[in-house]
Parts: structure tokens; C-alpha cells; sequence
């Protein structure tokens, strides 16, 4: 090969092989050559043993982009010796989809074994394109596999789902990323050998790095890397090519998808365990994944009131007034806002008995506790008496037709002032036992 010009191979085919991207040259035929996904793959598995055995099972691989879900749809067939029909749900019609299943009748009738139907992100599919398979799954006509990286249990029509297992694929550890670069480095035949680019083993570990256990985009970004190098005349891949031609890195977020109710989940968790490094790093994810601003803003409000609440009653202050600058300023001004307001959540002391009195409340009225409004506390009822008249701004008088107790304050921070007020109006702050046991 003449140095500079990938291209000048030895032969047309290996020209043609490399028009192929690398991630299908490279994609694995058996499940010994499968990486990954050892909770539903590894020996001894209950999936592994049905396709050894010849099963293949009516079933939704779930899971993100690049952790082998096509690739082994493909193995389950091979393995197997099942015919694959394949179909794509974003462009199939329901006459697709019929002429898919006489297809598998067909093959049924010569062969006697059911046809794998292969939907590939079969949530694009309506209710009438599903339920035109729910009766060849039903009787065996034909066996299901779809995949899918949006959650099932909401995309996927529930009288389908019920005749069909999930599995869950996950991304793929570094480790399993890096025997696939260096296997694809390596391989003559369908790799990358032919080019003669050799890599340290950081750089390899750098890369895998890179990708968010996404098995496709490191090969893709593997064959740029390489495939620059060998234009430019190297011959040994480098950290900078790596910067230069494959970017950031891959970050697994989308703002409508799991991976975006899991950050917030972790940022509000973070928060409530007063932990700002970690509150940080998920508000990080969430605006370089190009999380709506608004969003953000309404949670941080809900959480200054849920877990801050009356230890720091300024929390809310905060929130509030980061909601309206955020949207005064916009980006990428905001993301030091709501960096200041998430540390200060963070921060704060904590107490959840505002939540909790108002949760208690409305289960009260729920449940039946529905109780008159005082004769003295309507518009015009006598006996009132104002508590701004008396010195300390408070009079002994009863709010409520029997005495119930909602709010229980906590110690920390104002909320400790605020119980001490309180025990000095009202007997019951003052002898409730429950009161000692919150913090």
C-alpha cells in the first residue's frame, strides 16, 4: 500500500470491503464472538440456553443505539437455523407487514419452523400495525423480535407486549470496548489491518472512553482516526487524531427519553443528600445534553419547597429568582445560574415538613375528615378575635372545630425557630412526643 492513500489496496475487493463502514464489516456471527450483555448472553443464561438449543423466544430487545441489538437478532437466526424476514417499522405499511407473514407462513409450510420476524424499532409501529401481528405471534406463525431504545412498557401496545419477553441490553463496559477496537485494528480481513496503523494501549483506552459503551460509534470513530492517519502518511494512531477527528465525547442522553428522567432523578437525589459535587456533575449532564431550561428551573422550585422547605425558607427565594433570570439571560449565561442555585439546594439544611403537613392535610379531606368552618372565622361571624390587637400579636382561640395535627417542624435551620415559636402559642407543639423523633 503506497503511503498516503488508503486506496491503493491490493485488489477490487479490498477496495469494496472498505466502502463498508467498519461497525458492519466488523459485526460478529456467533454468540461466542458476541460482546457484552453477559446478564442475558453469559453461559448458563436462560436466553443463551434457548438459542443453543434451537428456541427463539417472541421478544423486545431494548436498549440504546450501538449495544448489538440488530447484531443479535442476526445471531438468534443463525444459531438457530431459523429464516430471518426483516423489516424496518419507521418505513413498513401494514401491507408490509402482511406480505412479512404469508412470507412466514411459507417458510413454515416447507420448513415446519417458525420464521423470525426482525422489526427494527418496532415503537414507530401504531395500534393497527401491531395488531396485525398479534395473531401470527399468538399461534406460532411466526416469532417476534423487535428493537427498540424506547421503553416498551410505554411505546409497545400491551396485548402485544404481554406474548412477548424483554430484554434489556446495556452499554457496553470499556473493557469489551477495547477488545473490539483492538481486534478491529488488527483484523486484515475485516478490519482495519491493511492500513498498518498501530495504537498504544492508552490511546485504545482513551478512545473507549469516548463512546458511552456504544460498540458502533467506536469503531466509526476508529476507522476516522485510522483512516486519517494513514492519509496523512502515519503509521501510529495518536491522542490528538483521536481529538482531532472524532470530536467529544458521546454523551447517552436524551431530554425525552429514560436517560433523561434518571439524571434528573440522580440531580434531585444529589441535592437531598446534600452532596454539591455530585448535583453539579448531573446538572452538567443535563445541560450538555441540551436539556429543556425551564424544566430544570421547575424542578429546582419544587425541590427548594419538597426538601429544603421552612430549614431555609430563602431556598425557594433562590429558585424562584434563578427561574426568572435563566430565562431573562439564556443561554450559556444561564448554566453559571443554575450552577449557583443547585450548589445553594445542595447546601441548604433540609426538611420535608411542608410536604409532608400538606400531604397529610389532603389525605385527611380524601379520606372524609370534612369539618365545618368555625362560626367565628366566617366573613361574618362574632366572636373573632384579632390577634393584632394583643401585644404579642396572638390570642388563645381555636381554628379548627377539633384539634388536628398536620405539620410536625423540624430541627434544622429556621424550621428549629420556628418550632420554638410555635411551643410558646400551642400546647401541642410543645408535648407531641413525634416532635423529638424529626430532625
Amino acid at each position: 500500500m503506497e503511503s498516503g492513500n488508503i486506496f491503493s489496496l491490493e485488489n477490487e475487493h479490498e477496495m469494496r470491503l472498505y466502502e463498508i463502514p467498519l461497525a458492519e464489516r466488523m459485526r460478529p456471527t456467533t454468540l461466542d464472538d458476541y460482546s457484552g450483555q453477559d446478564h442475558v448472553l453469559g453461559l448458563g443464561k436462560p436466553l443463551r440456553l434457548m438459542l443453543e438449543g434451537g428456541k427463539v423466544p417472541s421478544s423486545i430487545l431494548y436498549g440504546p443505539p450501538g449495544v448489538g441489538k440488530t447484531t443479535l437478532v442476526r445471531i438468534m437466526s443463525h444459531t438457530t437455523g431459523r429464516e430471518l424476514l426483516e423489516i424496518n417499522a419507521v418505513s413498513a405499511k401494514v401491507e408490509t407487514l402482511r406480505n412479512l407473514l404469508e412470507k412466514a407462513k411459507a417458510s413454515k409450510r416447507v420448513t415446519g419452523r417458525s420464521a423470525i420476524a426482525f422489526v427494527d424499532e418496532i415503537y414507530h409501529f401504531n395500534t393497527k400495525q401491531q395488531n396485525v401481528l398479534l395473531p401470527s405471534v399468538e399461534n406460532g406463525d411466526i416469532i417476534l423480535v423487535g428493537t427498540t431504545t424506547e421503553n416498551p412498557w410505554f411505546e409497545i401496545n400491551k396485548t402485544l407486549l404481554s406474548r412477548m419477553v424483554v430484554y434489556t441490553l446495556k452499554p457496553l463496559d470499556e473493557k469489551d470496548i477495547v477488545e473490539l477496537l483492538e481486534k478491529a485494528l488488527a483484523d486484515r480481513e475485516r478490519g482495519l489491518g491493511m492500513l498498518e496503523v498501530t495504537a498504544e494501549k492508552s490511546v485504545i483506552n482513551k478512545l473507549a472512553s469516548l463512546v458511552g459503551g456504544d460498540a458502533r460509534q467506536a469503531l466509526t470513530r476508529l476507522e476516522a482516526a485510522v483512516s486519517a492517519t494513514a492519509l496523512g502518511g502515519g503509521r501510529e494512531l495518536t491522542l490528538k487524531i483521536i481529538a482531532e477527528s472524532t470530536g467529544m465525547a458521546t454523551q447517552r442522553y436524551d431530554r425525552v427519553s429514560d436517560d433523561h428522567y434518571a439524571v434528573i432523578s440522580a440531580l434531585i437525589k444529589s441535592m437531598r443528600g446534600s452532596d454539591p459535587d455530585a448535583a453539579i456533575y448531573w446538572l452538567a449532564r443535563m445541560l450538555e445534553g441540551g436539556d429543556d431550561l425551564r424544566f430544570i428551573c421547575r424542578r429546582l422550585c419544587i425541590f427548594a419547597s419538597e426538601d429544603v422547605g421552612l430549614a431555609d425558607p430563602m431556598a425557594l427565594v433562590v429558585a424562584q429568582n434563578t427561574a426568572a433570570a435563566v430565562d431573562r439571560v439564556g443561554l450559556p449565561e444561564a448554566d453559571l445560574l443554575l450552577g449557583e442555585a443547585v450548589i445553594y439546594l445542595a447546601c441548604a439544611p433540609k426538611s420535608n415538613s411542608s410536604y409532608l403537613a400538606i400531604k397529610a392535610a389532603k389525605k385527611a379531606v380524601q379520606e372524609g375528615d370534612l369539618m365545618e368552618v368555625p362560626y367565628h372565622l366566617r366573613n361574618d361571624g362574632e366572636g373573632y378575635q384579632y390577634p393584632h390587637d394583643s401585644p404579642g400579636h396572638w390570642v388563645p382561640q381555636a381554628y379548627l372545630p377539633e384539634q388536628r395535627r398536620f405539620y410536625y417542624p423540624g430541627k434544622l435551620g429556621a424550621e428549629a425557630r420556628i418550632k420554638e415559636r410555635l411551643r410558646l402559642f400551642w400546647k401541642r407543639f410543645a408535648d407531641d412526643p413525634a416532635d423529638d423523633q424529626l430532625s
